[in-house]
């Protein structure tokens, strides 16, 4: 069961290494296509040229696939070098004609402070619920 740190993150165990992990953010959203074509979008990233929609940053670099189980998980390594533990999990459901989409930032590491929170939890909505979603073309 989740635990509430004192700032309020919730505290999840990763189980396979037995160390504690902080959720730094987490958010849920609709996304237009069924859950094993945005599974294949996350885990392939660059697969097609024509719906390109993750363009990193010049402090970012390509995520790699921790964990995969088709058509419902999605476990990345960090977009950030300066963060190279922090790892993202997309959770994939179906709903309706698509999918609900979560992804879940983790870290093992101590939370980041405020402004740095906000800018990680930014990019990643930017990312997968604007530049994933719009590929698609919602």
């Amino acid at each position: 069961m989740p635990r509430v740190g004192r700032t309020g993150a919730v505290l999840l165990v990763d189980v396979r290494r037995l160390r504690p992990v902080v959720e730094v953010g987490s958010r849920k959203r609709d996304q237009p296509p069924p859950p094993s074509i945005v599974w294949e979008a996350l885990t392939e990233p660059n697969r097609d040229p024509s719906r390109p929609w993750l363009q990193l940053r010049d402090d970012e670099m390509a995520p790699r696939i921790l964990e995969a189980a088709k058509p419902s998980l999605v476990v990345w390594s960090s977009l950030w070098p300066d963060r190279p533990r922090d790892q993202i999990r997309f959770d994939l459901e179906p709903s309706g004609g698509g999918c609900s989409l979560r992804w879940t930032l983790l870290t093992p590491d101590d939370p980041p402070d405020e402004a740095t929170t906000g800018r990680l939890r930014y990019r990643l909505n930017y990312l997968i619920n604007g530049e994933l979603r719009y590929s698609f073309g919602q």
